[in-house]
């Protein structure tokens, strides 16, 4: 489809966005059922915020003198590139957490502005080391969406945790000395794997209960995405949406080899899934599998009688869910590493109430007709331009019957407008 149809068509379904409203009136108020925390129904989880420029305490960094030693008055020293870092003031979100069609709000969302401290070179990324911005000490932003499944103990715990837990694994890595990036790649796999064993020691929830891991980590230099499951990842880049994760589904073909290749199998039931149970392939869950007994009982039903049922109905209450399933369904993540440019507008993670139903680049486009929009207004009473986007996406995406919860937050990277900081969300 052309670009010019595409926001011809997309325009036509988030015309009635109220900008004095968070939802438009065209959706009904219990169609947005959300438990909150102490138990209570309220209409639509939402929120946005500011992140303004840290009061950052600039390393020592002496200015380069007029005159060196061996460098004549007529030479021009060697000019310094700048960080990309130093233009990078401050970032604003924006979030839309919504139960939709679904019977339970199993969906949960992280945000913690500044959950660390570094400078850019010691952070690892930095675009231009050695830099006099290379050697601020700079606020690291964290987001996650963590999409539950057989119940939302698991999100939950993930929303709460899981950045406490790569703080810690990224102090305890630091005197390891390794390149950036594997310091980094080791970060997310320890952290992951802690968390998912957090879990199972606390006993947090029930077998049957995981969860995705879809999570950023952002730096003035860099954009970290580490993702384990469905959920997803999007960076707009001027008239571009990169994907910064790949859904982990039991068909994609690495993902199937590797499922096959350790003995396990891909059932199409309602869609691709693995023993025609889980319809991903990693996810954060809670332990292995217990005896060999188990895995030839289910293979002697799959050998020798027609699938009239899912593999989980075949299975007694011992031995089903995620746990039944951690040979095949691992927590662990893949990661990516971006580069922030000048030409960058927002980033967008969200669980696939949203994907299923837009794609990439009909999410990019919405993002940058309304930041477009938004931006030109000077009205702090407005909502955020990036929470203006996470509520025409949720708006769009309940417009098309998203069967799912829908939980988006939206990161606008180029914001200028100054407002109230607001506190760390977890939702």
């Amino acid at each position: 489809m052309e670009e010019d149809d595409l926001l011809e068509r997309l325009d036509l379904e988030f015309a009635s966005t109220s900008s004095d409203s968070v939802i438009s009136s065209t959706l009904r108020t219990e169609d947005f059922r959300n438990l909150n925390s102490s138990g209570d129904i309220s209409s639509i989880s939402s929120g946005s915020g500011e992140i303004p420029p840290a009061a950052v305490t600039e390393a020592v960094l002496s200015p380069p003198p007029l005159h060196r030693a061996g460098l004549s008055d007529c030479e021009t020293p060697a000019v310094r590139e700048k960080c990309i870092g130093r233009s990078n003031k401050g970032v604003s979100w924006g979030h839309t957490s919504v139960i939709g069609r679904r019977k339970e709000m199993e969906d949960a969302v992280a945000v913690i502005p500044g959950f660390m401290s570094r400078t850019c070179d010691h952070f690892g990324g930095c675009t231009a080391p050695g830099s006099r911005s290379s050697g601020k000490i700079s606020p690291v932003h964290f987001f996650g969406v963590y999409d539950g499944h057989g119940g939302s103990q698991v999100a939950k715990f993930c929303a709460k945790r899981m950045h406490d837990v790569i703080a810690e694994e990224w102090n305890r890595e630091m005197a390891g000395g390794a390149e950036w990036q594997r310091r980094w790649e080791t970060v997310f796999a320890n952290s992951f794997e802690r968390t998912d064993n957090e879990i199972l020691s606390d006993e947090v929830a029930p077998e049957m209960v995981g969860s995705t891991a879809s999570v950023v980590v952002l730096s003035g230099c860099q954009i970290i995405a580490s993702n384990c499951g469905d959920s997803r990842v999007v960076l707009c880049r001027r008239t571009q949406t990169i994907p910064l994760s790949v859904d982990q589904k039991p068909d994609r073909q690495d993902e199937l080899l590797r499922i096959e290749g350790e003995g396990g199998k891909v059932i199409n039931w309602n869609g691709a899934r693995v023993f025609g149970v889980l319809a991903m392939s990693r996810a954060i869950v809670t332990e292995t599998i217990r005896t060999v007994f188990q895995i030839e009982l289910v293979f002697g039903h799959l050998e020798n009688k027609s699938m009239t049922c899912p593999v989980s109905d075949l299975l007694n209450d011992d031995v089903s869910g995620d746990r039944y399933l951690r040979p095949w369904i691992i927590p662990v993540p893949e990661i990516t590493f971006t580069a922030r440019t000048d030409e960058d507008e927002c980033l967008i993670l969200a669980s696939d109430g949203l994907w299923d139903v837009m794609s990439n680049e009909e999410v990019g486009e919405v993002a940058r007709h309304i930041l477009r929009r938004r931006r030109r207004s000077l009205s702090v009473e407005e909502p955020s331009p990036a929470q203006a986007v996470a509520d025409s996406l949720t708006e769009i995406a309940y417009g098309r019957n998203s069967k799912d919860n829908i939980s988006i937050i939206v990161v606008d990277l180029k914001s200028k407008r100054k407002r109230q900081q607001r506190p760390p969300l977890i939702s």
